[in-house]
């Protein structure tokens, strides 16, 4: 059997289980999403949001990329992140980063990787940016594993700097940021930072509405 194959089985499979528990699932899962979280997440096929969480389909929105990255010139993320916040009117986004992260592993070399070196230039600049403090760690993996975190909280704070967010801080005091790291050797997450609405301000990022 072609292994795309197995996949469409699994689905049959998984729709019909749904059906057996409730025979209404479809007819609600039909109806317009209101989910309350959008999420951030690595593309890594390892850390899918619903799975991790123990989430049923509908309760998250959901956009992932090359190591859980908010760049403010990415109109995929902007956009995603403006219907989240202006239309759905999600209540919290969460920036799920995870320990063996290979966008960050090799941000942290010298290597050339092409063209996705222009996107892990994000990374680079996190990595720049707390470079003394990470060399203090003298263990190779701790320090990759710090940087992981500190990409997460950077990644937050890109977040706050947005317009789309800060509107919403103002308009309905909601959404609330979440910084977390999934390990992936245990399967638990770790938080690493929260901001809640309108607590976050800055002489330079702060807009007037």
């Amino acid at each position: 059997m072609k292994e795309y194959k197995k996949l469409l089985l699994s689905n049959k499979a998984w729709a019909a289980e749904r059906l057996e528990l409730d025979a209404t699932y479809f007819d609600n899962l039909s109806k317009e999403q209101n989910p309350l979280f959008l999420w951030i997440g690595c593309a890594d096929s390892r850390v899918p949001a619903e799975e991790i969480t123990h989430a049923d389909p509908g309760d998250i929105f959901v956009h992932r990329n090359v190591a859980n990255m908010v760049v403010h010139t990415d109109i995929n993320l902007l956009s995603v992140l403006q219907y989240a916040v202006e239309v759905l009117e999600v209540k919290h986004i969460i920036v799920c980063g995870h320990y063996n992260c290979g966008g960050v592993k090799a941000a942290m070399t010298n290597h050339d990787f092409g063209l996705i070196n222009k996107w892990l230039r994000n990374i680079k600049e996190v990595y720049e940016k707390h470079f003394t403090e990470l060399h203090n760690i003298d263990d190779e993996q701790l320090r990759f594993n710090k940087l992981v975190e500190l990409n997460v909280a950077e990644q937050i704070q890109n977040l706050a700097k947005t317009t789309i967010v800060q509107k919403a801080w103002q308009k309905r005091q909601f959404p609330h940021l979440h910084g977390w790291v999934f390990d992936i050797h245990h399967g638990q997450i770790k938080e690493v930072l929260n901001i809640n609405a309108g607590e976050w301000t800055s002489p330079v990022f702060h807009y007037d509405f």
